[in-house]
């Protein structure tokens, strides 16, 4: 039962991260449940807000504290479609968040498991109870085809000369 509710959650957390792949940011999106219901939502704005630290999760727990009235996530689960940097995973620490759900490991970046494990570091003060893998083919797969598309848009056309070639054209 408790993998279908979680099911039902992260699909909104990817509906985030589609929002976020369609104004031009890393699709990533994250939702904060509270009471068996979302009281925050957030995707990546990097780019939008020209802030490194517009990260999904930092963006759905910064909406969740305003809308419970406290920096303690107390009771509240939050669904992200990609396993938190080290920026976020010590932000769900310090929020002393309780659940935390994600869909696709990021073996570059992951600080819930994959490079790190802060979520549950045993020497801090709070450890986050951690599921992964939800939907994590759909997730993974949405970030592969936003980066597949990236290259694709950064690779000079055909016949056009680049600076590394030796046609003498200039980029």
């Amino acid at each position: 039962m408790a993998q279908l509710t979680h099911k039902v959650w992260m699909e909104r957390a990817v509906a985030q991260a589609r929002r976020a792949s369609a104004v031009g940011e890393v699709p990533v999106g994250a939702v904060v449940v509270h009471g068996g219901r979302v009281i925050a939502e957030g995707y990546n704005r990097r780019e939008a807000d020209q802030d490194p630290t517009a990260h999904a999760e930092l963006i759905a727990v910064r909406e969740a504290a305003a809308a419970l009235r406290s920096w303690r996530l107390e009771g509240c689960t939050l669904y992200v479609t990609l396993e938190p940097c080290t920026m976020c995973a010590g932000a769900l620490v310090l929020a002393r968040l309780p659940a935390l759900v994600y869909g696709a490991s990021d073996p570059r970046a992951g600080a819930v498991g994959s490079l790190y494990d802060v979520a549950r570091d045993p020497r801090l003060n709070h450890r986050v109870e951690v599921t992964a893998g939800v939907l994590a083919e759909e997730c993974g797969a949405l970030l592969t085809r936003f980066f597949r598309a990236r290259r694709r848009r950064s690779q000079p056309a055909e016949g056009v000369g680049t600076l590394a070639d030796d046609s003498g054209g200039v980029a």
